[in-house]
């Protein structure tokens, strides 16, 4: 049936649309949207009359990006402290809805950075480097000429440079630093954290206003290590094991959970044997689709 091959075809195609739409959106409940209307602009489409079906749904995509970046603008102005991606928190769960993104792929420090970037800009970027569009095709997507979007993905390349990809450290590796970590910053070890800390090491915590979150982006080690011994005396905590390490788009990490779920999710940047960046949302929105299943080992 007709039905039948549009759902078969798309679902092929469902893991690269959403990794394009996180990787324009940052947002998790904002790519199931976008992937969900894509789907019902799919479903009603004659196949005779689609040349490239990938980069159909591709443009599609993006377009719908682009027009939920333009009415979120406003939103995003007004945000308050920090703002993180959604986290992707690796599920090893067989057959976990989880993995519709390749964790990997969209570090943290990439969507920062892409942020950062007009939409345009961005789309033109993602869907030539990520997804080897021509300048023809991101032209007809993102409404400029060829020449203009060569421009555009020169000028994102140029900013992107600085942006260091996620982690590869193993789990091996990651393990004993992590836990490291997890000791010092709940004692409040001044000295602990200095030691494990890179010297231009950057904290960034996402409350969106919500719950209690530092409002601006800590930098250098002294800075951030008096930011986690700040916490450990004002809140104690008691001396209980580190949370099961996981990877958090694709940089080891850990998740908090309470009764209630998860309340935090820690994800670190770790180069050269030293925490180079910290990544902490506490933001309860954008923890809604994590499941506490998450930190099953």
């Amino acid at each position: 049936m007709e039905a039948d091959r549009h759902a078969q075809i798309f679902q092929g195609q469902r893991r690269r649309l959403a990794g394009l739409a996180y990787r324009m959106t940052g947002s998790v409940a904002d790519t199931e949207d976008i992937v969900q209307d894509a789907w019902l602009r799919f479903a009603g489409q004659d196949l005779r009359t689609i040349e490239r079906l990938s980069r159909w749904l591709g443009a599609v995509v993006t377009r719908l990006c682009l027009d939920h970046l333009k009415s979120a603008r406003m939103r995003r102005e007004t945000y308050v402290g920090a703002w993180l991606p959604e986290p992707l928190v690796e599920d090893t769960a067989a057959g976990a809805e989880q993995q519709w993104i390749v964790t990997e792929d969209v570090g943290i420090a990439l969507i920062l950075t892409l942020d950062a970037l007009s939409p345009e800009m961005r789309a033109a970027f993602i869907l030539r480097d990520a997804f080897d569009y021509d300048f023809e095709e991101i032209a007809a997507v993102v409404g400029r000429s060829p020449v203009a979007c060569r421009q555009l993905v020169s000028r994102a390349r140029r900013r992107l440079a600085g942006a260091a990809p996620a982690s590869s450290v193993q789990p091996g590796e990651a393990l004993p630093i992590v836990t490291a970590f997890w000791q010092a910053s709940r004692q409040g070890d001044m000295e602990g954290l200095l030691r494990l800390f890179a010297e231009e090491i950057e904290v960034h915590t996402d409350g969106g206003g919500k719950v209690p979150a530092a409002i601006n982006v800590l930098r250098g080690r002294r800075r951030a290590a008096g930011f986690f011994a700040g916490i450990a005396r004002k809140w104690p905590h008691a001396a209980d094991a580190v949370p099961h390490l996981c990877r958090i788009n694709g940089s080891p990490g850990f998740v908090l959970v309470k009764p209630g779920g998860v309340v935090q999710t820690t994800a670190l940047a770790i180069r050269e044997g030293r925490i180079a960046a910290i990544w902490i949302m506490r933001n309860p929105e954008k923890l809604r689709h994590l499941s506490p299943r998450v930190i099953a080992g």
